[in-house]
């Protein structure tokens, strides 16, 4: 069956979440948004492209920073409302230096932060 994005369930703004995950160990990356045409750039180009809710933008993954994100393989859910995209991810994923996004854990009532920034 050939894919179309307009299948996709998309929010009031016309976006949906966006889970990216390492293709190689599993680790969860990062969550960010994706239109329809995110979308389609995405599969095009094979490099990950979001749209940034800051700057109304498309924001290609890895652009400014380098820590690019290949694309391997998009996943749809079954409520068709939210993607997961398997990543070869070059560098950290996260704005804050570490490998993921998800560095804060909830532990017995408290955050406790179990990854540190890459060194660089």
């Amino acid at each position: 069956m050939q894919f179309d994005p307009q299948t996709l369930v998309y929010d009031a703004n016309g976006l949906i979440p966006a889970i990216a995950q390492d293709a190689a160990d599993g680790t969860v990356l990062m969550m960010a948004w994706m239109t329809r045409d995110a979308v389609m750039r995405t599969l095009e180009t094979g490099r990950v492209t979001y749209w940034s809710r800051s700057r109304q933008s498309f924001w290609v993954k890895g652009e400014s920073s380098g820590h690019v994100q290949e694309l391997v393989e998009m996943r749809v859910d079954c409520d068709r409302d939210a993607l997961l995209v398997l990543v070869r991810q070059t560098g950290p994923a996260c704005h804050t230096n570490r490998r993921s996004c998800f560095y804060t854990a909830l532990r017995d009532g408290h955050e406790v932060e179990i990854m540190a920034p890459e060194p660089g």
